[in-house]
């Protein structure tokens, strides 16, 4: 497949595209947690304790950017904001599913224990 050019960025291949949307530290573990539900942004800071608010509030803009969720933002006191998976974000899961799959198994190979 030639190079091509998206957002003024030079890819050599889908798959180093496609991990220019959906990888990294945060946006898989985001998008496997709203699979099932939406979530505020409160609960998405717990359930990912590792990430700073800058970092998981970088990685919500750019999914939300992308189309793969959206987010709503309620008129009150407190804001109330809730995240939802897209169409495209849906699609993404297999992809996520499998790469979890993968990660475990590699885990059991070099004798990882999950905590």
């Amino acid at each position: 497949m030639p190079d091509f050019v998206k957002d003024n960025h030079l890819f050599h291949n889908p798959v180093e595209f496609v991990m220019s949307k959906i990888g990294g530290t945060y946006k898989m573990p985001i998008l496997w947690r709203l699979k099932d539900k939406k979530w505020r942004f409160g609960e998405l800071q717990k359930s990912l304790s590792h990430a700073s608010d800058r970092m998981l509030s970088k990685a919500l803009k750019e999914l939300v950017d992308d189309g793969f969720v959206t987010k709503e933002v309620f008129p009150e006191v407190p804001p109330k904001v809730e995240y939802t998976i897209t169409e495209r974000g849906l699609k993404s899961i297999a992809i996520i599913d499998a790469l979890r799959v993968y990660g475990f198994d590699l885990m059991q190979e070099f004798g990882i224990n999950q905590k």
